[in-house]
């Protein structure tokens, strides 16, 4: 996707939201943050779904507090390059960055220049992206059960196609709480995953629900199970994989802000209180669940435990995937 058209999408998305982005509640107590512009770092490209995120809670910051908010793309490493940035900025609350489950997952494959433990100050889980199984027209099965008699008679002969990155660990957790022995195949994007799921090259794919959708509504694709601990909104009547025996599967990408460590506690409360605000306002709702998105709003106490638990998780999978790791 180009940067100019990845851009076009992000400020559609915006204007979606401007009639109903500003009911946010203020907080009390926090001086007068912000006196300057607030930089936002996105550690991927324009386009995706956290670069779209970036600008919808830049455009609602600068409106609720009088100063802009810069959206700095930093794509690299996984997002590594992005975070060292905040780490090493000032811990004043002008500097924030949007952090999704590859930072979880980079200890597990990478050697980083920071304490993934303490490297930043959480502020607000804003919610998560929900993946889905399906199966392409080489696997004409119709539910998970049928696909893992497959999988038992044929070991090592069905094959998973998928990007890598979020949705590898993903895969791989699938085999390790399922038990089924399947091979995965690593592609350079969503995209061309499931063109080869569809083309009978590879058989199933975990992936994110909104790129999958249009697969699904022409039938070429059949979404089998939600990745997901509960159902989704998008999905009501689709059984998730923990429902259906693979028990505490969960693969969401979540979403959340983050900061310098050692920002007041001032700042960090006005900023969860806007965003979480925001967030959960009903055209903010509608429009994260057209991106494939549902709101889920956690505070900095939560995700003092949630990280680390998420960082333990990853790195398991991992190890019983025999993922090499990089120790450049």
């Amino acid at each position: 996707m180009g940067y100019r058209n990845a851009v076009r999408i992000a400020v559609v998305f915006i204007a979606m939201l401007a009639a109903g982005g500003s009911h946010g509640a203020s907080a009390a107590g926090d001086g007068d943050y912000p006196t300057k512009p607030v930089r936002l770092i996105v550690p991927f490209s324009p386009g995706g779904t956290n670069d779209i995120l970036a600008r919808m809670i830049a455009n609602h910051l600068t409106e609720r507090l009088g100063k802009p908010m810069i959206v700095d793309n930093r794509p690299g490493a996984d997002g590594v390059i992005a975070t060292e940035i905040v780490t090493k900025s000032n811990p004043d609350g002008y500097t924030l960055i949007v952090l999704s489950a590859a930072y979880a997952m980079n200890p597990a494959v990478r050697k980083l220049p920071y304490d993934p433990r303490n490297a930043v100050d959480f502020i607000v889980k804003m919610g998560a992206g929900p993946t889905v199984l399906s199966v392409g027209p080489s696997l004409p099965v119709r539910s998970v059960k049928e696909l893992f008699g497959v999988t038992k008679s044929k070991p090592g002969e069905i094959i998973f196609g998928t990007s890598g990155g979020f949705q590898y660990f993903a895969t791989a957790l699938l085999r390790t709480l399922s038990g089924q022995d399947f091979n995965i195949v690593l592609y350079k994007g969503t995209a061309p995953a499931l063109i080869d799921v569809i083309s009978g090259q590879t058989h199933a794919s975990i992936a994110p629900v909104v790129p999958s959708l249009p697969h699904f509504r022409s039938g070429k694709m059949k979404p089998l199970a939600m990745g997901t601990l509960k159902r989704s909104v998008m999905f009501p009547d689709l059984p998730t994989l923990d429902e259906l025996g693979v028990s505490g599967y969960d693969a969401s990408n979540w979403y959340t802000i983050a900061t310098a460590p050692g920002t007041p506690k001032s700042v960090i409360t006005k900023l969860y209180n806007e965003i979480a605000g925001y967030m959960r306002a009903p055209a903010t709702v509608k429009t994260f669940t057209t991106m494939g998105g549902e709101v889920d709003i956690k505070g900095p106490e939560e995700l003092s435990k949630i990280i680390p638990a998420e960082i333990a998780k990853w790195r398991k999978v991992a190890i019983d995937a025999g993922m090499p790791r990089d120790v450049n």
